[in-house]
């Protein structure tokens, strides 16, 4: 069974962290809050893989990594949603996943990043098969908002149907009308 590794799982992605575990894979899912991963693992109890760490705590992602690494096999995909107050989490991932066998990774985005900065920033090995996603907005009825987590969940995983380089779910024009 192909592993995969989602931060942000049991939020915005849980809808996404619930497909992969209903598409083929074992699904370690990062989370600091216990009772949105107890709602996660009561919708697919046998596919998801609770990692109680705070994702910015890299040496204790480190360790995490590789524990649930020797537990569950390798990660083949990892979903990422990190937040800009995170910087080390992207390099610490690369660093604690074999560079011997290929994956992808994942990264999502916020609506104001700047994809190709961020793309320029992450040292990504010839190993891995990189992805982002930005998050925009919905216009609706001449105003604007913000995506919900089901629609992002689903946008994410048309995306990762999709395996295009960048993809926006909802849109980011017109800029100046975004919530």
């Amino acid at each position: 069974m192909k592993h995969a590794l989602v931060i942000g799982g049991t939020g915005m992605l849980a809808q996404a962290s619930v497909w992969l575990s209903q598409n083929g894979y074992c699904v370690s899912v990062i989370g600091r809050n216990p009772e949105k991963m107890q709602q996660l693992i009561e919708k697919n109890p046998e596919g998801i893989i609770p990692v109680p760490v705070d994702y910015k705590d890299t040496e204790k992602l480190a360790e995490q990594l590789s524990h649930i690494q020797q537990k569950n096999g390798p990660i083949h995909l990892v979903l990422a949603w990190v937040h800009s107050d995170g910087p080390d989490v992207i390099p610490c991932l690369i660093d604690s996943l074999p560079r011997n066998s290929e994956w992808k990774l994942i990264h999502v985005n916020g609506s104001s990043s700047n994809l190709e900065e961020i793309k320029a920033r992450v040292p990504v090995p010839a190993n891995v098969h990189y992805h982002q996603i930005q998050l925009g907005f919905k216009l609706e009825n001449d105003t604007s908002r913000w995506l919900t987590h089901d629609e992002i969940s689903a946008g994410v995983i048309e995306a990762m149907r999709e395996e295009k380089s960048q993809y926006v779910v909802g849109t980011l024009s017109p800029w100046e009308s975004r919530p």
